[in-house]
């Protein structure tokens, strides 16, 4: 099932250090200048290869985001984990603008 997080609700699963695998729905250029710490890169129109690498198991918390509110690949992406099984996947619409805006740390180059 797919569902929607808030920025708060992530930032307290990675401050408490909750299982939750976070994927950036974005090319990887854009994933390798800035992302959230801990998150890994996923093609959202090819989400399987990446999403059996670091979500073996279907019943894991994974969070996609991608740039922001107006940006539709961390939505695509969820559908794909969602087809592909996985039963909590969960869409952080503000993505790494509402991140960044709201002063919390990246990693990148």
């Amino acid at each position: 099932m797919k569902t929607w997080i808030a920025r708060e609700e992530l930032k307290k699963r990675l401050d408490e250090r909750l299982p939750t695998i976070v994927f950036e729905a974005l090319p990887a250029k854009y994933f390798d200048h800035a992302h959230i710490p801990g998150a890994h890169q996923l093609d959202h129109q090819n989400v399987k290869p990446q999403s059996t690498l670091h979500a073996q198991d279907k019943s894991s918390t994974i969070v996609v985001y991608c740039a922001s509110a107006t940006c539709h690949n961390s939505d695509q992406a969820a559908d794909g984990l969602v087809a592909l099984g996985y039963q909590d996947v969960r869409v952080y619409v503000g993505g790494k603008k509402d991140w960044v805006e709201a002063g919390l740390p990246v990693d990148g180059k």
